[in-house]
């Protein structure tokens, strides 16, 4: 039995660690401008993202192999796969207007930095603290809707202040409350997603458009949670 569960761990720790190859393959694309590859290479690493931890409770790992941190495993490749790729084709696309094509992706990976260095990055009650470095979405978002680059840099620059505002951002697996409404329309957002980058190069902008209601739903919740979450804690 003990053997078994070892191998269970070490299985579970390599499906994570997948999620570098499809990080360096996002790189790659990105570097050859194979744009609908990149995004379908991160897609994949999202999914990975999405199951370890869940494969990881049900197996229970946590422990099993002595001095190896697979929870420092799935930062790091988080933080390839949701940071640089996605920076690297901030500059790569020309989404940025003239010198901040290199200064924004420069703030990205350095504030990112910092949000994955903070231990309460992701808290007790399974939220994330500050913008959750979801620059995969952001720029995926830049990208399909082909706004005017000053309009990107605001966008960049509004998130990464964000990471430093102390807003409890929802966990959508984890956190508890509204927890089905969140994956139920986390399914329909993805689905919509998935459609207009199948349909790449041809834009279909008032889907994408649409998608963004769940992203005010996900922004709107994770603000209302928080406030909820002080307010309990001035009468307690």
């Amino acid at each position: 039995m003990y053997k078994r569960k070892l191998w269970y761990a070490w299985g579970v720790h390599l499906f994570t660690a997948t999620g570098a190859v499809w990080g360096l393959l996002a790189i790659i694309a990105i570097m050859e401008a194979r744009w609908q590859a990149a995004f379908i290479w991160l897609v994949i690493a999202v999914v990975v993202d999405s199951v370890d931890g869940v494969l990881a409770r049900y197996f229970q790992v946590k422990g099993m192999l002595p001095g190896f941190d697979g929870g420092l495993l799935d930062n790091i490749i988080d933080y390839q796969t949701y940071v640089v790729a996605p920076a690297l084709l901030l500059y790569r696309a020309d989404l940025l207007p003239g010198i901040f094509a290199v200064i924004a992706p420069s703030l990205v990976v350095l504030a990112s930095a910092y949000q994955f260095s903070q231990t309460d990055a992701k808290t007790e009650d399974h939220f994330f603290t500050g913008f959750p470095s979801y620059w995969n979405v952001v720029v995926f978002y830049l990208f399909m809707l082909e706004l005017h680059p000053v309009a990107n840099l605001l966008a960049i620059l509004l998130c990464t202040y964000l990471i430093f505002v102390p807003i409890k951002y929802v966990y959508p697996s984890r956190t508890t409350r509204f927890q089905r409404t969140t994956v139920l329309l986390g399914v329909i957002w993805g689905g919509m997603l998935l459609v207009a980058l199948a349909q790449y190069p041809i834009i279909r902008q008032g889907l994408i458009w649409g998608s963004l209601l769940y992203v005010a739903y996900y922004v709107g919740l994770s603000v209302y949670l928080t406030n909820e979450s002080k307010e309990s804690q001035q009468f307690s």
